[in-house]
């Protein structure tokens, strides 16, 4: 993998923990998994930038839909540090064979927002990075490390080996620090004018035609909201000819609905009503304070009055009034997400090939091949690209 380099340590209350004195083991079975959940929570707590996509609710949402689905496929990989004071850092993978190869990525592949890992500040993360790589290779032998959606500034992206691979194209997730500023109303006056004044003219249209209302929703709705947005989410996709990892799996939707009835993920489900019915909806995680968008459905017959912009701004009212820290609007880097960003996080897709077969797949698939296909598919009309997709799902 290659010499590590050595970012500075960062300042904790704790004394510095060095990364190779720790232990490192890798954990595999949900048995195991239950004997760490207290260290685990408590590292949640004490770890940068935790997103919901390495919380322990999670994991365990992970376990359990692929244990009720028999899928003999699954093969997690969690790799760990600890020493005697308790867990210090944490590196939830998966392993995934394809034809092409074997490759260890973050467990959830496919259905979470950002890779990420749990570290302990006082933990060097280049070190442990190298720790927990190690260690998850040596039991789940493979070709590779996919790591993808890598946020720059993250205890994980601080801890990458320099002899990485950055395939794709860079993306950006933008994010609201509602906690910059006094109220929801000192924050929106920083939204441009021209902005605010057509948001208003827009909101003024459709109230002539019936009442505008916008809803938090109650934990006893959540499930039936997230099956419609899934469900508006996916028509859409189809139209456009385009598609996701997550729901190129035929049961994402039922893994989504699943998250409504636990108790050990926070969610947060949004509505905005026109006339009794709903023409933007959005919901969403909610991890340290945080608020992390994850599907989001809107009426389309209504564009010319926005209603996607109406309702973020909606949401980000609601997420101030609950004393929520920011808002993660999540990737890609849309026009309207960003008339609301205070700061756009830089968002890349990472490779670190283990073997040469690994590494030969990575330079002629991850980094050359498949971001020229995506790229040329982008290029066609909608209604071609969609009649390609119907002919490839037939296979």
């Amino acid at each position: 993998m290659g010499v590590l380099a050595m970012p500075a340590p960062r300042s904790a209350a704790r004394p510095a923990a060095p990364a190779m004195a720790l232990a490192a083991r890798v954990v595999r079975d949900r048995a195991d998994l239950e004997a760490l959940a207290q260290g685990w929570q408590a590292l949640e707590c004490r770890s940068a930038d935790a997103t919901p996509f390495q919380s322990l609710g999670w994991v365990r949402a992970i376990f359990d839909f692929e244990a009720a689905r028999n899928n003999s496929r699954f093969d997690p990989v969690i790799a760990v540090l600890e020493d005697e004071r308790g867990l210090l850092a944490v590196l939830p993978l998966e392993r995934i064979r394809t034809p092409m190869r074997r490759v260890l990525a973050p467990l959830g592949d496919g259905f979470g927002q950002y890779a990420g890992l749990l570290l302990d500040p006082a933990v060097e993360p280049a070190p442990a990075m190298q720790r927990l790589l190690a260690a998850a290779i040596e039991a789940a032998p493979c070709d590779g490390v996919s790591l993808l959606k890598v946020r720059d500034g993250s205890p994980l992206a601080r801890g990458l080996p320099d002899k990485r691979i950055e395939t794709g194209t860079t993306a950006g997730a933008p994010y609201v620090a509602l906690d910059e500023f006094a109220d929801f109303g000192s924050y929106f006056a920083t939204i441009r004018t021209k902005t605010r004044k057509n948001m208003r003219n827009a909101r003024n249209r459709l109230e002539r035609d019936g009442p505008l209302e916008h809803h938090v929703v109650p934990p006893a709705d959540m499930r039936a909201m997230i099956e419609s947005t899934l469900a508006s989410r996916a028509s859409r996709l189809r139209e456009q000819g385009l598609t996701s990892r997550a729901f190129r799996d035929r049961l994402f939707p039922q893994f989504c609905a699943g998250l409504a009835s636990r108790d050990d993920v926070g969610l947060m489900g949004f509505s905005l009503m026109h006339n009794g019915q709903p023409i933007a909806e959005q919901w969403g995680f909610v991890q340290d304070g945080r608020y992390y968008a994850y599907v989001a459905a809107r009426d389309f017959s209504n564009s010319e009055e926005s209603p996607g912009k109406l309702h973020l701004a909606e949401i980000l009212r609601a997420g101030a009034e609950q004393g929520l820290s920011g808002c993660d609007l999540g990737v890609p880097a849309m026009p309207y997400k960003l008339t609301f960003a205070t700061r756009v996080v830089t968002v890349r897709d990472i490779a670190l090939p283990v073997t040469l077969k690994g590494w030969l797949v990575v330079q002629t698939w991850d980094a050359a091949m498949r971001p020229a296909l995506k790229a040329l598919m982008l290029r066609l009309p909608a209604g071609l690209r969609a009649r390609i997709m119907d002919w490839a799902g037939a296979f």
